[in-house]
């Protein structure tokens, strides 16, 4: 008996002029050995896995191993060539050899033997935007995204940095565009203030937000998300357990914006999950599922480090969550009155 299909993941519309994307994503940052080394066979793996499940977008970046995610997501699509995808990766970094060693691993515990520095000029829009084709093994990107414009990375430096981009690398971005070298350009940062000024000043197709708009915390809601609603543009939504705590729930050890959660959040976390429990709702489900209740939301991505960690993003993405979960979450005030949530 030839085994059936699995039914195909829903897609949403990557805002008013993107292309149709899966409403779950694949993250590659943990292809470029976040945290700990991974294997090249398993990393491959893990990503066709990604695709054979029907994820359709595909989202990395040159940082991610510096270039090493791209290189291993490369591989995966010249192993479906068949399977249509979505490709996003990112611009603000050039990449060169480092003989010497790398000095800045930013968190990658392998990675190439590349060193990067921050470019946010037309020339090194440019530039980065031909590295990562020919890590990818492609002639084009269907989303191209200028990285870390935010505090989180510049800290006090960040406003000169995003006139910097919107000078140069936006610029670049929208030649290429014009040029039909990619499809669709916007930006991918942790900082909703940022979304708003970049959203006001530039006419984006998408942008990717992590970690701003979750269960715990929706600090995009007021101003950013309304704003993309109104002007058709998609936003991808990464860091939806907050980098882990929605996640694990509020255990020893777990983290929260790449640090140990303080005990507030913790608290708050732990009352999320008691109701949670009350409708028999993993947290994790109950997480992935809220994001995408918000109507500017095209996609939830998700990294992974191995074919099963991918298969149990699929099942908790297709798992049934209550209305009345969400009714519960507000009534408790875990949850303000006016947030959306999933029909």
């Amino acid at each position: 008996m030839t085994a059936q299909a699995p039914p195909a993941l829903p897609s949403r519309t990557l805002g008013v002029r993107g292309p149709a994307v899966s409403a779950l994503g694949f993250g590659g940052a943990p292809l470029g050995d976040l945290y700990a080394p991974l294997d090249d066979d398993a990393a491959i793996a893990t990503a066709l896995a990604a695709l054979d499940a029907g994820v359709t977008l595909v989202d990395t970046s040159p940082l991610y191993g510096r270039g090493l995610s791209e290189h291993r997501v490369g591989t995966a699509l010249r192993r479906r060539p068949d399977v249509p995808v979505v490709l996003s990766t990112k611009v603000g970094r050039v990449f060169a050899p480092a003989p010497g060693g790398v000095l800045r691993t930013e968190g990658y515990a392998g990675g190439l033997p590349h060193e990067g520095r921050f470019d946010y000029s037309y020339d090194g829009a440019m530039r980065s935007v031909e590295q990562s084709m020919l890590r990818l093994g492609v002639a084009s990107l269907d989303v191209a995204l200028i990285h870390d414009i935010d505090p989180w990375t510049h800290g006090e430096a960040a406003a000169a940095r995003q006139r910097e981009a919107l000078a140069g690398a936006w610029r670049a971005l929208v030649d290429l565009k014009a040029q039909r070298v990619v499809r669709a350009i916007g930006i991918g940062v942790n900082d909703a203030d940022v979304c708003e000024r970049f959203a006001r000043e530039a006419d984006l197709d998408c942008v990717m937000l992590a970690g701003r708009y979750s269960l715990l915390e929706q600090p995009a809601l007021d101003r950013f998300l309304p704003l993309a609603q109104a002007r058709g543009i998609g936003v991808m939504a990464g860091g939806v357990y907050n980098s882990g705590i929605l996640a694990t729930g509020p255990v020893e050890g777990a983290r929260y914006n790449y640090r140990p959660a303080p005990p507030d959040v913790l608290s708050r976390v732990a009352a999320i999950e008691r109701v949670c429990a009350s409708h028999g709702v993993v947290l994790a489900h109950a997480a992935l599922a809220f994001v995408l209740g918000h109507p500017a939301v095209s996609s939830v991505v998700l990294g992974a480090v191995s074919p099963d960690e991918v298969r149990r993003n699929v099942a908790a993405f297709r798992a049934p969550v209550p209305a009345g979960l969400w009714r519960d979450l507000k009534a408790e005030r875990l949850l303000r009155d006016d947030v959306p949530v999933p029909a």
